[in-house]
C-alpha cells in the first residue's frame, strides 16, 4: 500500500478530488488530505474525511493537529504528495518557496516526490508568469501534468482543465512505481467488442461480445505504461484511463482504423469481428407476405491476418479465438493460419460473452497454457504482464 498526501487547492475543479480519492483507495492506496482555505469553499473537510476515512488537515495553527501530527511529520510520512487541483496561485507560491499556510509549508518541508495536476483559466495557464513557475517547478524535480483542453466553468475553452481523475491516477502510479511500468515508451494496439454489419438501415448482423475483456486488457496495458490505442466496436463501456479510443461499427471500419493506428510494438486483437457481411439495402426490407428475403453473404477483411502479415507487422501479434467446441485444436490451427504469435482461446458456449469471468488457453510456439477461470480483469493483468515480458525480451 502506498501513502498519498493529497493537497486540495481552491477552484471549481476541487470537486474532482473526491473522485480521485475514491479511485486511489479502490486501487489500494491510502489517502490523507490537506484542504486549503480556497479548497474549503468548494468541498468540505467532512466530505474528504468520509471518503479517505482519515482526519483532514486544514490549518497550520491548529494546536491539536500540530501536537498529534505536526506539519513536518505530515510532509514526511507520504510516499507521494499530490496537488490537485493545482491553482495558479498555489503553483506560484510553490515555485517561489513560500510557506504561509499548511499546504505550502508541507510542500516546502517534504522530501518525497511531488506531483501537481493544474487547473485554471486558459489565459492564466498561458500567462508568461505561470509558464515560468511551471518551468521552475519542473526544474526543481516536481512533476507537473499538462492540463486538459476543453470548456471551462468560466465559459472559455482551451488548456487549463484539471486532468480527469483516471489520468491523475495513472500519473500517480507512474510516479510511485516507475520500475513497475515496463511498457513505458511502447505503443500497443487493442481491438475490442463486436462489429455490426448492416442488413438495411434498421437491422444488422452482430454477436454477443460485450467488449469487457478487450477493455480490461487495454486498461491493464496502460497501467504498465503503454501508450494504448483501443479500436472499439459498438459497446457502452467507459474508456479506460489514459487510453486513446477509436469507435467503429463495421468490420471494414475496424480494419481501416487498425491500419491507421499502426505502427505498434504489439497488437492484441480481442474484438469478435463478424466473418461476413451482406450488401445492405438502402431502405428497410419489408415483409410482403411472401418468402423471406435471401441474404447474400460476403467475407469481411481478415484483420488479424492482415496485421500479422503486413509491412507494419508489430513485434508481437496476439489474436483471440472464441470457440464453442474443440477449443484448443481450433486455436492451434488459427495461430498457424493467421500467422499470429499467440492465440488466446476461450470457450464461449456458456456465459463468457457479457460475463465477468473467463477461462482461457494461451497458445504459443512453445505449447498451450490453460489458465484457471478468473475475473476478466485478472486475465487482462496476466496477459498484459506476459506481453511486457515478451517485448522486454526482444531487441
Amino acid at each position: 500500500m502506498s501513502h498519498i498526501l493529497l493537497i486540495v487547492g481552491g477552484g471549481i475543479a476541487a470537486y474532482k478530488s473526491c473522485e480521485l480519492i475514491r479511485l486511489l483507495r479502490r486501487n489500494g492506496h491510502s489517502v490523507r488530505c490537506v484542504l486549503t482555505e480556497g479548497g474549503s469553499h468548494f468541498v468540505t473537510p467532512m466530505t474528504l474525511a468520509a471518503l479517505s476515512e482519515k482526519q483532514v488537515f486544514t490549518s497550520l495553527w491548529d494546536l491539536k493537529d500540530e501536537a498529534e501530527m505536526g506539519h513536518i511529520q505530515l510532509s514526511r510520512e507520504a510516499d507521494l504528495v499530490v496537488v490537485a487541483p493545482g491553482t495558479a496561485d498555489l503553483m506560484a507560491r510553490m515555485a517561489n518557496g513560500l510557506a504561509d499556510d499548511l499546504a505550502t509549508t508541507v510542500l516546502l518541508a517534504t522530501d518525497t516526490p511531488v506531483l501537481v495536476a493544474p487547473a485554471m483559466n486558459v489565459r492564466m495557464w498561458q500567462h508568461p508568469a505561470t509558464r515560468r513557475n511551471v518551468a521552475r517547478l519542473r526544474a526543481d524535480g516536481v512533476t507537473v501534468m499538462a492540463p486538459d483542453d476543453g470548456a471551462m466553468a468560466c465559459g472559455e475553452f482551451g488548456p487549463g482543465r484539471l486532468p480527469e481523475p483516471g489520468a491523475i491516477l495513472l500519473a500517480i502510479e507512474a510516479a510511485l512505481t516507475p520500475a513497475g511500468r515496463p511498457l513505458a515508451g511502447r505503443h500497443v494496439l487493442v481491438t475490442a467488442g463486436p462489429t455490426h454489419e448492416p442488413i438495411d438501415p434498421v437491422r444488422f448482423i452482430a454477436n454477443r461480445s460485450s467488449g469487457r475483456q478487450g477493455f480490461a486488457i487495454a486498461d491493464a496495458l496502460a497501467r504498465l505504461g503503454a501508450r494504448v490505442t483501443l479500436v472499439a466496436g459498438p459497446v457502452t463501456l467507459p474508456t479506460p484511463p489514459g487510453v486513446t479510443r477509436i469507435d467503429v461499427e463495421s468490420a471494414r471500419q475496424m480494419a481501416d482504423a487498425v491500419q491507421g493506428a499502426l505502427p505498434a510494438d504489439a497488437a492484441v486483437m480481442v474484438a469478435a469481428v463478424a466473418d461476413w457481411r451482406v450488401e445492405a439495402a438502402r431502405q428497410k426490407v419489408k415483409k410482403d407476405g411472401g418468402a423471406a428475403p435471401a441474404l447474400t453473404l460476403v467475407e469481411n477483411p481478415d484483420i488479424l491476418a492482415t496485421v500479422a502479415t503486413g509491412p507494419d507487422r508489430p513485434a508481437l501479434v496476439v489474436g483471440f479465438a472464441a470457440e464453442t467446441e474443440h477449443v484448443i485444436d481450433h486455436a492451434i490451427a488459427k495461430r498457424a493460419r493467421k500467422r499470429a504469435d499467440w492465440i488466446v482461446a476461450n470457450d464461449v458456449s456458456s456465459d463468457v460473452f457479457g460475463g465477468k469471468a473467463n477461462s482461457v488457453h494461451l497458445v504459443t510456439a512453445d505449447g498451450v497454457e490453460s489458465w484457471e477461470r478468473m475475473a476478466k480483469e485478472d486475465v487482462a493483468r496476466g496477459l498484459a504482464q506476459r506481453i511486457a515480458d515478451a517485448l522486454q525480451a526482444r531487441p
